[in-house]
């Protein structure tokens, strides 16, 4: 089994290149049972074995409104590391190896606490934020202001 290149991204861990992608889009069962967000990482050059990654978080694009959590490298070398401590050996060929990786190891994997993001309308609002953490949010109607310029008639 081998990702697609298309849509991956190179990482480089120990002198070891890498390809990694996150699943372009969750199935409608899928995005909707919360199922955990995967990715999946290779060997750039001869590629072997899949390693296939489970976070303890949903996908961004859930309709759920669960919390996720952005992929970044540094998650991804933390797991492939951890990954061939546990025996995953990339160049072997065979079957994917799991990775399951638990909501106390994040802190661990990523060299600091994770940043939650909670899926909301428009964006994303950091966990315990609020609407005003949403930059790209803008406000449609307000409640508070009157139109002055707006009459009703009743006939």
């Amino acid at each position: 089994m081998a990702i697609p290149k298309k849509g991956s991204r190179p990482i480089s861990v120990d002198g070891t290149a890498f390809r990694w992608r996150v699943r372009r889009k969750a199935t409608r069962p899928r995005g909707n049972a919360g199922n955990p967000l995967t990715l999946a990482v290779e060997r750039a050059e001869d590629p072997g074995r899949v390693l296939v990654v489970s976070l303890p978080c949903a996908r961004p694009d859930n309709s759920l409104g669960e919390r996720t959590i952005a992929v970044r490298p540094a998650l991804v070398a933390g797991c492939i590391r951890r990954a061939v401590e546990q025996g995953w050996n990339p160049g072997q060929p065979g079957s994917a190896f799991a990775l399951t990786v638990a909501e106390d190891e994040l802190a661990v994997l990523l060299g600091e606490p994770p940043q939650y993001l909670i899926p909301f309308l428009w964006g994303m609002i950091p966990e315990g934020g609020s609407i005003k953490d949403l930059p790209r949010c803008t406000e449609i109607w307000s409640r508070d202001k009157e139109d002055a310029g707006q009459t009703s008639s009743v006939l």
